[in-house]
């Protein structure tokens, strides 16, 4: 290891719009978009949203401020908005995912950035550019910290990873020092925390706890800027992020190619609101139940092969055949199979089908099973196998990449379109204008022209 936590923070300090790609920027736009559609859908939507609010209403903690809340009707403090924003995102599970390092890199650091952009007064430019600054940073320490090994040890990436990404795009928007930077990382060490346990019951921990990375995020920055004495070394020191959550850390990962080479560019989006691990399978079976005509009643036995990262996010029969909860759902490959089977699409709007006594059958005719033709010679673990068996015989295909991964993102008018469905519903004709706005968020000489579109 060699001195990482400092090369991050000397490449947030240094970062400027006028480097970064026009293509990377157009990519970072077209992921803040996408996300913001989630946090939106969900401020409405969303099953736990009700307890955050009161939460914070019986702590105290909902005084008014200068940040933006997407799909609520007032501002709010900026370490309290980054907060909501980031778990309203990530509600669905409808956000973004970067492939290699298997975490969802807009939902902890693009809350961060607005929250911190329009406390400062921030331009359009200076937060998204803080917006590949926290992306490069998250996803290059969630490769460093390498997913299977972490998934292994119980931990998810993006509240991890995450709390520093969304540490570097709120000090890129305060301007700090690369030291103040390193201590602001040292203190997101300290706040770098996320759980699987939630698989077990459907918990609702995973949509607070990438909220949280966010609101820590901030909090580092903040405490930074104030003079805070943060550690040092906190990504490769003796107890840092790399030695203290992962067994297969790979620290050269974290600055490879560095300004040179574009996490970003990796991020693909969603088709579909689950775990991503479940989208090569749900591809395929749409795909498949077309191609062959396909109806429940033909189906004798379904196979769906997967990474074992999959295997333990989706693939537990015991806890995933029959979910009863929208996140057991969202982490099924059960039932999110057996609904696109059922009929031929899957969206947000089908969770109302958990407990669907067809489902439950189809459901029950799954078998998910690791397969290691899926673990060997890979980019990234998201592809899966799927064998059908009817009386005519046995269906297979095999696709490498989930639709949305960046050789098949989707264009300009398919991203807009997947917002405005989100967002319509709760902010009607603003959706569109909202969409303009971020779409062009270079334009704004303040970020809070563009945010308060956002605003019921």
């Amino acid at each position: 290891m060699a001195d990482e936590t400092a090369t991050l923070a000397a490449y947030v300090v240094g970062l400027k719009f006028e480097d970064i790609p026009p293509e990377v920027r157009e990519r970072a736009k077209a992921l803040t978009l996408d996300f913001l559609g989630s946090a939106i859908r969900a401020r409405r939507d969303a099953e736990s949203t009700p307890s955050l609010f009161k939460t914070l209403e019986t702590l105290a903690l909902d005084g008014r401020g200068e940040s933006t809340v997407f799909g609520d009707d007032r501002t709010w403090t900026p370490a309290i908005a980054a907060l909501l924003n980031g778990a309203l995102g990530h509600s669905l599970d409808f956000d973004d995912t970067h492939a290699d390092s298997s975490l969802h890199a807009s939902a902890p650091v693009v809350p961060a950035a607005f929250a911190v952009g329009e406390l400062v007064g921030a331009s359009g430019r200076e937060v998204l550019t803080a917006i590949v600054a926290g992306y490069e940073v998250c996803c290059r320490l969630g490769n460093a910290l390498d997913p299977t090994s972490h998934y292994a040890r119980g931990f998810h990436p993006t509240a991890t990873a995450g709390t520093y990404g969304a540490a570097a795009a709120a000090a890129k928007l305060f301007g700090l020092s690369k030291d103040q930077i390193v201590a602001a990382f040292g203190v997101s060490g300290s706040q770098a925390a996320g759980s699987l346990q939630f698989l077990v019951n459907g918990a609702w921990n995973k949509r607070y706890q990438v909220g949280a990375a966010a609101m820590n995020g901030v909090i580092a920055a903040t405490l930074a800027r104030n003079d805070f004495v943060g550690a040092t070394q906190s990504v490769e020191g003796k107890h840092g992020l790399l030695v203290g959550y992962s067994d297969n850390a790979h620290p050269e990962k974290a600055v490879a190619d560095l300004g040179q080479v574009y996490e970003t560019m990796k991020i693909g989006v969603k088709p579909y609101p689950s775990c991503r691990y479940t989208h090569a399978a749900l591809d395929a079976l749409i795909a498949m139940r077309r191609e062959h005509n396909l109806t429940p009643d033909q189906i004798k036995r379904v196979e769906i092969g997967l990474h074992r990262n999959g295997i333990t996010l989706t693939g537990d029969a015991a806890t995933k055949r029959h979910p009863t909860s929208v996140v057991g759902g969202q982490f099924s490959m059960f039932f999110t199979g057996a609904v696109a089977l059922d009929q031929g699409r899957f969206g947000w709007d089908d969770y109302d089908r958990l407990g669907d006594a067809a489902v439950d059958a189809l459901a029950d005719k799954f078998d998910v099973v690791q397969d290691d033709r899926l673990e060997t010679g890979r980019k990234h673990p998201f592809g899966a196998r799927v064998s059908i068996t009817t009386a005519d015989g046995v269906h297979e295909r095999i696709h490498d990449d989930p639709s949305g991964e960046p050789a098949s993102f989707p264009d300009a008018q398919a991203m807009a379109q997947k917002f405005l469905t989100l967002a319509r519903p709760v902010l009607n004709g603003r959706a569109d204008q909202l969409a303009d706005a971020i779409l062009s968020l270079e334009r704004f000489d303040r970020v809070e022209q563009a945010t308060h579109l956002g605003r019921q």
